[in-house]
């Protein structure tokens, strides 16, 4: 009798969307009606959390299930010196899974290492097939990473999010009429929601600056926030005087380029068609965006919430439908939940957690899932908040990257467990916050002696995950013990149920 055909697998990522910008996480605009039916399908985590809030570490990290300290890509600029023992393209292909991409890549693997692709698309450009494709292109690069204040104007079809949406389409079909035996792997990565800030019309005009939420915290809170947001606000105002003014519409097109993507799932979802029955629909994003929050825009300082938080959803075969759940998660726990649910091994060296057994409807060990952890920093001395080293762009002019030698200079550590949230840094300093009462985090009670049992259960909480993400690779002559779906803080007595050399 032949084995069942495996799950295809259809990964969606989308680039720095915040998770609590969709009318199923109670946001008062309906963002991305698509999605929200797509989670409500499947299973919701309501608690997702990146790695790191910054692209290609954050990307590598879920594609090889690897915290950055262990798979050494600190900063966007050295994602090809990953470490690892497989990642999720080596165990897919391994398990005979034809292996598609379209969109922004951003990662340690060439676009060459999938059976179909299409891309590389950036944040200002991509393949071009038209006149139109690189006219659009070069009047983004225009826009050097700005707000648009008026409706892009050029179609839908320019806009990247359409054009990555008919690659996959193309890429799907491609991989489906060669072998259509073959399971399936395509991922979907889209440059947007991420700067520059535009969108055409209808999308431009479809959330109003009048219905823009207000937001939590403005400039002012930056001294709350510390050096940092301090130094990264000076540098957006010493670059372009008054940028915060625009902070409406910023977030007016942040919305409608959330629904743009949004009908674009929507498209790519009913070329699916019948197959999506058998398909896998992971949704996710790489870290999140400050919408104004701090009278920021971007990301670049610091690990608020508004940063770290991403939506994180799975549907499809094995997947209990309408759950909502509360455990925290990690974009490091995708790879062993792919792992587990397409039953392939989880690879050597990885620290996420399966979550397969959650998507089934089953219960969490508290133990495993009462906290998360995530980091930041490429390593050194912070520097100062005067100081103003070289940076990979000049001082002068408007051109800004908020991912800088500054602003991601030290390290951080962070850990969440119910409503407190834990911060240290490589000098010292610890932050604590209640995220309930202040969900912005401007009020540090790291010294109220009422909560000092909290932060020594936080550090406790804290030093036990940054053991547990030490690197484990080279493998040597010791042979290591193995646990099912890598969930080292279960109860002892479920570990030693399925040990494995």
């Amino acid at each position: 009798m032949p084995s069942p055909k495996k799950p295809n697998v259809l990964l969606v990522m989308t680039d720095q969307q915040r998770a609590d910008m969709t009318r199923a996480t109670g946001f008062s605009l309906d963002t991305m009606p698509c999605v929200d039916a797509l989670g409500r399908a499947g299973t919701v985590f309501r608690s997702g959390y990146t790695a790191a809030p910054l692209c290609v570490p954050a990307r590598v990290s879920m594609l090889t299930g690897r915290f950055p300290t262990a798979h050494r890509v600190r900063q966007n600029s050295t994602g090809e010196h990953a470490v690892f023992d497989r990642d999720m393209i080596d165990v897919l292909r391994e398990h005979g899974y034809r292996l598609g991409f379209a969109g922004k890549p951003h990662i340690h693997r060439p676009l060459e290492d999938f059976d179909a692709a299409r891309g590389p698309y950036w944040h200002e450009r991509g393949p071009e097939r038209s006149a139109a494709d690189e006219s659009f292109d070069s009047w983004l690069a225009d826009l050097d990473h700005g707000v648009a204040t008026e409706p892009t104007p050029f179609g839908l079809e320019q806009q990247l999010p359409h054009r990555i949406v008919t690659g996959a389409i193309e890429v799907i079909d491609e991989l489906t009429a060669t072998q259509p035996d073959d399971p399936f792997f395509c991922w979907v990565s889209f440059p947007e929601p991420h700067n520059p800030y535009q969108v055409p019309s209808p999308y431009f005009e479809m959330f109003g600056e009048d219905e823009v939420p207000e937001r939590t915290a403005g400039p002012e809170a930056r001294d709350a926030k510390g050096p940092m947001f301090r130094w990264l606000g000076d540098l957006f105002e010493s670059k372009r005087p008054g940028f915060d003014d625009q902070w409406r519409r910023y977030r007016s097109n942040y919305f409608g380029m959330l629904r743009l993507i949004d009908d674009q799932i929507e498209r790519l979802l009913a070329h699916l068609g019948d197959r999506a029955e058998d398909t896998l629909i992971v949704f996710v994003a790489d870290h999140g965006d400050f919408v104004g929050e701090y009278g920021l825009q971007r990301k670049g300082a610091g690990m608020p919430e508004v940063l770290m938080r991403i939506p994180m959803q799975i549907s499809g075969p094995g997947v209990q439908a309408g759950q909502a759940l509360d455990a925290p998660v990690s974009l490091v726990d995708v790879l062993p939940t792919i792992c587990e649910l397409v039953g392939a091994p989880i690879p050597d060296g990885v620290q996420g957690r399966s979550l397969a057994p959650l998507l089934r409807g089953e219960p969490a060990p508290a133990v495993e899932f009462d906290s998360i952890y995530a980091e930041l920093g490429y390593g050194g001395v912070p520097y100062r908040e005067d100081e103003h080293p070289d940076l990979h762009f000049s001082y002068e002019g408007p051109t800004l990257d908020e991912l800088n030698t500054v602003t991601m200079s030290g390290g951080t550590r962070m850990v969440r467990a119910g409503r407190h949230k834990l911060t240290l840094d490589v000098e010292g300093t610890v932050e604590l916050f209640d995220l309930e009462s202040d969900p912005v985090e401007l009020t540090d009670l790291s010294g109220q002696p009422e909560l000092a049992g909290v932060r020594a259960e936080l550090m406790e909480l804290l030093g036990r995950w940054m053991i547990r993400v030490a690197d484990d690779l080279p493998r040597g002559v010791y042979v290591p013990k193995t646990v099912p779906h890598n969930w080292r803080w279960a109860p002892t007595e479920q570990l030693s149920m399925e040990e494995t050399p």
